[in-house]
């Protein structure tokens, strides 16, 4: 008796198979399964449906007119299933999603840590991939699709992307508590440039922009030690090895803690607003929309 019902996602596995490379035994050893297994189920599907799906010519297996209409039908169904069993995997935490963040060092070490542990925690499905890149490299990365979210210099020109609030951030000179500018309030930049200074390695992001702007003065940066991070920068200038330049968050925290003192800066790019930049919020995959949300600074109600 026919049963043109009775399938199964084997039967259409090998249906398409054949379909795509015009063999039954390339097909079998794709699915995989022996060909005369593959050659039952072929005939036993084509009888309980009551049509043939396949002839043979001397260039292979081609799919009959109703065999057509019936591959379109079956990769639609395969696709479907496929898509449930990933749904599935997700649901049973098998399957995970990658989110691609490019920042500044100072975003990176400052501000991010504790503004990504609460989105980490409440989403342990989603592995984070943080990149440390320069303001221009950020925006480039975000606009080319390498990154979904930046967090960039806000005095930068976006061109097409979106842009939202994250922080302020101040640069400040770090100096040991003995030193000749621990008595000044404040300093520019070219006043502090005869002093040598304790730096980061030379590929960091912030560290390149505070080279740049020592070029800018017509004085370049004399560095007596690059330092892994902030912390052994800080030890150094405790030391009186040489002064600074840290984010004021950063530059706080040691000035708890060790014999040195903050000397803001007068630049005015030395006062910076840290923003978010993306493509389009609505484009974006959901985790990542979830990120943009713990990111952006809450608004008082209102």
């Amino acid at each position: 008796m026919r049963n043109p019902s009775a399938f199964d996602l084997a039967d259409l596995r090998l249906l398409a198979a054949i379909a795509t490379t015009g063999s039954l035994s390339k097909a079998a050893a794709g699915v995989p399964v022996a060909v005369s297994a593959a050659s039952t189920r072929l005939r036993q599907f084509e009888a309980r449906c009551g049509i043939a799906v396949f002839v043979r010519t001397a260039e292979g297996m081609t799919p009959t007119p109703a065999g057509r209409l019936l591959l379109e039908q079956a990769r639609d169904v395969l696709a479907s299933a496929e898509a449930l069993r990933e749904t599935l995997a997700g649901l049973a935490g098998q399957r995970r999603s990658v989110l691609r963040l490019a920042a500044t060092t100072v975003a990176t070490s400052s501000f991010l840590p504790a503004a990504l542990g609460p989105f980490l925690a409440d989403y342990p499905e989603v592995d984070l991939k943080l990149v440390e890149q320069r303001s221009d490299e950020i925006l480039l990365a975000v606009e080319n699709g390498q990154a979904e979210i930046g967090v960039y210099d806000g005095n930068l020109p976006t061109g097409g992307l979106v842009s939202l609030p994250f922080r302020d951030d101040r640069l400040v000179l770090l100096v040991a508590a003995r030193h000749a500018l621990a008595a000044r309030a404040e300093v520019s930049l070219r006043d502090a440039l005869g002093f040598p200074f304790i730096g980061l390695q030379a590929e960091r992001s912030m560290q390149r922009f505070i080279e740049d702007m020592a070029t800018r003065n017509a004085m370049p940066l004399r560095i007596r030690v690059r330092a892994p991070g902030f912390d052994a920068i800080a030890q150094f200038v405790a030391q009186n090895a040489g002064i600074a330049m840290l984010p004021e968050a950063a530059a706080a925290r040691h000035a708890a803690e060790l014999p040195v003192r903050i000397v803001r800066l007068t630049d005015a790019w030395a006062t910076r607003e840290l923003r978010l930049c993306l493509r389009a919020l609505e484009a974006l995959p959901t985790h990542a929309r979830a990120l943009v949300r713990y990111l952006t600074p809450a608004r008082p109600a209102g």
